[in-house]
């Protein structure tokens, strides 16, 4: 029994090699609507953005990704009054193409700004903080006709941070999170 489950890895990944199609470079650009959670979010809140990417003729591809959470704190902190986080990335892509017009699931990761802003309830106080972040995700694209197709992704973002004030670079992940997850159009040229 062992000997045949040690196999099956490999069977997987001879049959998914077998079902994907050449692929052919593509331009995607996705408009979404989706909801921030986990980390420094009090509770879901509605996010919204947008993503433009080319995913090349093999399995790598690039991808500009921008969103804004309205409310990010949520309305249950008595002491803030209106908050958002912007987030702003470049990603590379790991997409695999399965079939015509498609099914693409993929990975990214990359690099950008996540910009924080909260007031309090009287104006007492106000926070504008823009940190160089990180994000790691994964999702899929399935193809409904060659231009268009359905997107579904999760994402995690994480602040980070100079440890060393200036003196060396020592980079270190800084306190603030989040989990986002969106569902879009996706439209291909």
């Amino acid at each position: 029994m062992l000997r045949k489950l040690r196999f099956f890895p490999i069977a997987v990944l001879l049959l998914l090699g077998s079902t994907a199609q050449p692929a052919r470079a593509d331009w995607l650009f996705t408009p979404y609507l989706g909801a921030a959670f986990g980390g420094n979010t009090p509770s879901e809140q509605i996010t919204y953005g947008g993503s433009a990417a080319f995913l090349g003729a093999g399995v790598f591809g690039v991808e500009f990704d921008a969103a804004i959470t309205p409310d990010f704190f949520g309305n249950d902190t008595p002491s803030i009054g209106d908050s958002n986080v912007t987030t702003v990335m470049g990603n590379l892509m790991l997409a695999v193409p399965l079939g015509e017009p498609g099914i693409r699931p993929y990975v990214s990761g990359g690099v950008g700004l996540i910009r924080t802003h909260a007031t309090s309830v009287s104006n007492v106080f106000e926070l504008n903080d823009n940190s160089f972040g990180v994000n790691v995700g994964a999702g899929v694209i399935g193809f409904v006709s060659p231009h268009v197709g359905i997107r579904g992704d999760a994402r995690y973002f994480r602040s980070v941070h100079d440890s060393d004030h200036g003196r060396n670079v020592d980079i270190d992940l800084g306190g603030f999170d989040f989990w986002r997850a969106t569902a879009g159009v996706t439209f291909r040229f």
